[in-house]
């Protein structure tokens, strides 16, 4: 399979440990979701990706859509997109 951003052929599957955190100021007393994908990485030009466990998938769209509900019956203020400045 070929990279979808350069659509090399040169990749390579690594081990990864990481740390899924939730967006927002609400979510700060969660704890992060450990997972530790394949990584498949392009050689080119990096770009990477990963499949979720099903497991842990089943939590983020657990979270997800507990955080979604919260947003709109207005108990919780929705996260501020990627890129704001705090002004």
């Amino acid at each position: 399979m070929n990279c979808p951003s350069c659509a090399s052929g040169r990749q390579a599957e690594f081990g990864a440990e990481m740390n899924i955190h939730f967006r927002g100021l609400q979510s700060l007393d969660k704890p992060g979701l450990l997972v530790f994908p394949k990584l498949l990485v392009c050689l080119d030009c990096g770009f990477a990706r990963f499949p979720v466990a099903e497991t842990a998938l089943a939590l983020l769209v657990n979270e997800t859509a507990t955080r979604e509900s919260s947003i709109q019956n207005g108990t919780r203020a929705p996260s501020r997109p990627v890129g704001q400045d705090c002004a």
